[in-house]
């Protein structure tokens, strides 16, 4: 009979051998994936990862993968909208071989013909690119040769010397008018493009280089150019040198080529300037044409199979977690089978059952797959079933450790502990709804933003969207027993304080006449010791809370005992640990509510409960100011009682194991033959007798490395000073984190008194002197600030505050208690999960 599903414990896992048929073991764990209810073992664990028998086909798949991701690439670089689809879609559902070569095929052809028509795209891009520039050449420099002209006689008697200058040179009229016709020009120029930011350092390079022996002249490209590698936009400048000689000639090009400038061949001919001008618009405007149906086929291209890409990722990744499957089986030659195994949840044998019964009548195979449970003794790993209200309190406590199989789980209790220790920290009336509406505004659409990709803040909010919720409640709960919303108080009662003013002192009293409705009364607000009040109260109260939650923690150790079949424990553990804390600590509660219950005339004679318990240690039985008659003698028991447990945890279970020990090897295990031993677990305090594989209890994890336990391994000799090492350590250990860990619930006290000090603040400093103003102005300036900081710092920043220091009290006082935190996680083969991204 299936035991029923529960957080409190790990569900029974089975462990499983399949035996597949070959001819449709992909399709049979094709519908495994689908189910995903299986976590397989690796059965090749000694074969390399390149030698098992579908490496082939995973490389096929890993190829396709990345012709799909090409695809991927080019549509997003054209803005074409990819549609994603439902990975657990009929339509995606595993192919035939057929249809994988086909969609190869398909594939390969799509890839060849995108990258043939993005090469020619480039191509043309390019020379588009380079026609372009030229045309600006050839139009700048005509205007360029008019001005060279037109000054040829300067530039023609340039002297050779290192101090001309780049353009006084040319304009200086040096010569005689009359012998301007006499002199025969000879020069040779170079004209191109260069990028703009270059400008200025081309020039002084060039004047240094050639001792200003040229003349340059440029000007400024009006558009933009696009760079056809980058697609960026790039502003150019066209220049163009004259100078004299090959040699400078040679160095000017030299000199262009290192500072990135590009050099375009021009006629110095007009006549032929305009006829090649003429020529390169025609060509620009053929090159523009084609440029543009290369375009439109490429996007109508990928436009056609946009729709069916996320399909075929699917697919693709699906086939190839499969075959990655498949080569953890091995491999039965004589029955031409494929043999797995794997853990699967007991409750969930008939699933996996009907799963495979539909395969066989799908296929039409004659040789349906077999599923048969096999009885072990390998720890099984560990699986709490979650929905997605609990989801996320498990991850809590999966973040710490996961549990040992059959170990209590600590995910259950932290549903309710975890918001309301968060909440007793944050607690404020206001901050609370403004917490819950948010929360509740992501849960009633969670299935439109679960589609949502916000990036790792989002999905990890999304993630703890209940969490949230639930600290939000909490925390107006706890807003109205303090009787606060944004640091005000509610008058929701008549208060039960009256107020007189007292001449001796000169001050309203308040003398209460009964007990306030619900939480405090909201006189205490603005009182002048409403501060020592709710200090007093608070810590306190977080004292109360933090032993009773260790408490909780210790008192979980008996469930562990009882389950593991370890039931003498409890009194070597259990029962001297909860007597230490209740004697000391919870003798401290039970004065605390003593001295509330009592009234007092004077609260100057009422005595320091701080005081009584450092006295309680330093002179016992001695107590100045008794809270009640025998109260020196019950504590002098109570700290007697304290000090016996301490050698109580260190004893008991060394002596017991020791016992154990002796008594296994009376009885004819002291020489262990191969595969005997006896396991001494020092971590969870079990003595194990395993022969042949075979024992009681709990046994150690299997030859696949997935042990996490501590202590003796199977084959080590009982070593009594070994352990007796361990429990000293164990005992220095508790009775040491049961002072700090007490202290450490001080955080409650201390984490909501400053949230509800910079919540006063904020509403003192910043809202109030905006609504005293009378200008509407100022008041809606200081509401929203006050609404910024409110959001910003005392619900993101303290909020976050308060939720790192009740997960510290769960991990650490809490949890490690009674929570070993050494099992492995449940993964099984299901393509939801391989789809999401959540395998490894």
């Amino acid at each position: 009979m299936a035991e029923e599903s529960s957080l409190f414990r790990s569900e029974h896992m089975t462990l499983t051998q399949l035996y597949i048929p070959l001819e449709i073991a992909p399709q049979t764990v094709a519908e495994l994936g689908e189910c995903g209810q299986i976590q397989f073992n690796d059965l090749n664990g000694k074969v390399n990862a390149f030698q098992r028998t579908f490496v082939n086909e995973i490389k096929r798949l890993n190829e396709m993968e990345r012709k799909i991701r090409f695809i991927f690439a080019q549509a997003e670089k054209l803005d074409i909208k990819v549609p994603s689809c439902d990975p657990l879609a009929p339509y995606a559902r595993t192919r035939s071989q057929v249809e994988i070569d086909q969609l190869d095929a398909s594939l390969s052809e799509l890839e060849s013909k995108i990258m043939q028509m993005n090469n020619s795209y480039e191509t043309l891009n390019k020379r588009f690119h380079e026609l372009t520039e030229l045309r600006h050449v050839l139009r700048e420099t005509a205007v360029f040769f008019q001005e060279a002209e037109s000054r040829a006689d300067v530039i023609g008697g340039i002297n050779h010397q290192e101090d001309t200058h780049l353009l006084t040179a040319a304009e200086r009229e040096s010569m005689e008018q009359g012998d301007r016709a006499a002199r025969a020009i000879s020069l040779a120029f170079v004209a191109g493009v260069i990028p703009r930011p270059r400008m200025a350092t081309f020039e002084r390079i060039l004047f240094r280089a050639l001792r200003g022996n040229l003349y340059m002249n440029h000007a400024e490209i009006g558009e933009a150019i696009k760079d056809p590698t980058t697609d960026a936009d790039v502003h150019k400048n066209v220049f163009v040198i004259f100078a004299h000689g090959k040699e400078l000639i040679n160095k000017i090009r030299k000199i262009c080529e290192s500072m990135g400038a590009t050099l375009y061949p021009v006629d110095e001919h007009p006549d032929r300037r305009r006829e090649n001008a003429l020529e390169v618009l025609s060509r620009i405007d053929d090159l523009r044409h084609v440029l543009e149906n290369t375009k439109a086929a490429r996007h109508a291209e990928i436009s056609r199979v946009s729709a069916s890409l996320d399909q075929w990722s699917v697919i693709a990744q699906k086939e190839k977690a499969i075959y990655h499957a498949m080569n953890l089986f091995s491999y039965d030659v004589n029955r031409k089978a494929l043999i797995a195994e794997g853990w699967c949840p007991t409750n969930s044998i008939s699933i996996v059952q009907l799963a495979l019964r539909s395969v066989t009548e799908r296929t039409g195979s004659t040789i349906p797959p077999i599923l048969n449970p096999i009885s072990t003794t390998k720890e099984p790993p560990t699986y709490h079933r979650t929905n997605k209200f609990t989801n996320g309190f498990q991850e809590i406590v999966d973040a710490y450790g996961i549990a040992q199989y059959g170990e209590v789980n600590p995910g259950l209790f932290t549903c309710i502990t975890f918001p309301f220790l968060f909440a007793v920290m944050f607690g404020d009336l206001g901050h609370g709804i403004l917490v819950t509406i948010a929360a509740g505004w992501v849960c009633a659409n969670e299935k439109k933003l679960g589609k949502t990709k916000g990036g790792e803040m989002w999905d990890m909010l999304f993630g703890g969207r209940y969490i949230i919720l639930l600290m939000g409640i909490f925390s107006i709960y706890t807003g109205l027993i303090y009787n606060d919303i944004f640091s005000q108080a509610m008058t929701l009662f008549r208060s039960r304080y009256t107020f007189n003013y007292h001449n001796d002192t000169q001050r309203w009293i308040g003398e209460k006449s009964s007990t306030y409705g619900f939480g405090v009364d909201p006189a205490w607000h603005g009182a002048e010791n409403a501060l020592i009040f709710s200090n007093s109260y608070k810590m306190k109260m977080s004292i109360i809370m933090g032993v009773i939650h260790m408490s909780f923690g210790i008192t979980l150790q008996v469930f562990n005992h009882i389950h593991f079949k370890r039931r003498v424990f409890i009194y070597t553990d259990y029962l001297p640990q909860i007597m230490f804390i209740w004697s000391i600590f919870g003798y401290l509660i039970l004065i605390i509510m003593y001295k509330w219950l009592v009234h007092y005339e004077n609260t100057s004679e009422a005595p320091g409960l701080l005081n009584q318990l450092i006295y309680m240690f330093l002179s016992p039985g001695v107590v100045e100011k008794p809270l009640y008659p025998g109260q020196g003698g019950l504590q002098t028991f109570l700290l007697f009682l304290a000090f016996i447990c301490v050698p109580w945890m260190l004893l008991a279970r060394p002596i017991y194991l020791y016992l154990e020990n002796k008594k296994t090897i009376g009885a004819g295990y002291n020489r262990p033959a191969a595969g005997d031993a006896v396991h001494i677990d020092t971590e969870a305090g079990q003595t194990l007798t395993s022969a042949n594989g075979s024992g009681s209890g709990s046994d150690s994890h299997d030859e696949e490395g997935e042990g996490h336990g501590h202590g003796h391994g199977h084959g080590e000799e009982f070593d009594f000073s070994e352990i007796m090492i361990h429990q000293m350590i164990h005992t220095i250990e508790f009775t040491l984190n049961g002072i700090s860990n007490t202290a450490s619930y001080l955080r409650l006290w201390a984490l909501s008194l400053a949230h509800a000090q910079l919540s006063e603040v904020l509403w003192t400093m910043v809202l109030v002197p905006a609504l005293t103003s009378g200008n509407a102005f100022a008041i809606v300036i200081g509401f929203y600030m006050w609404f910024t900081m409110t959001v910003s710092i005392l619900i993101g920043m303290e909020g976050m505050s308060a939720f790192l220091h009740a997960l510290r009290l769960h991990w650490v006082e809490f949890q490690n208690k009674f929570y070993q935190g050494t099992g492995r996680k449940f993964i099984p083969f299901a393509f939801a999960i391989i789809l999401a991204g959540g395998s490894e």
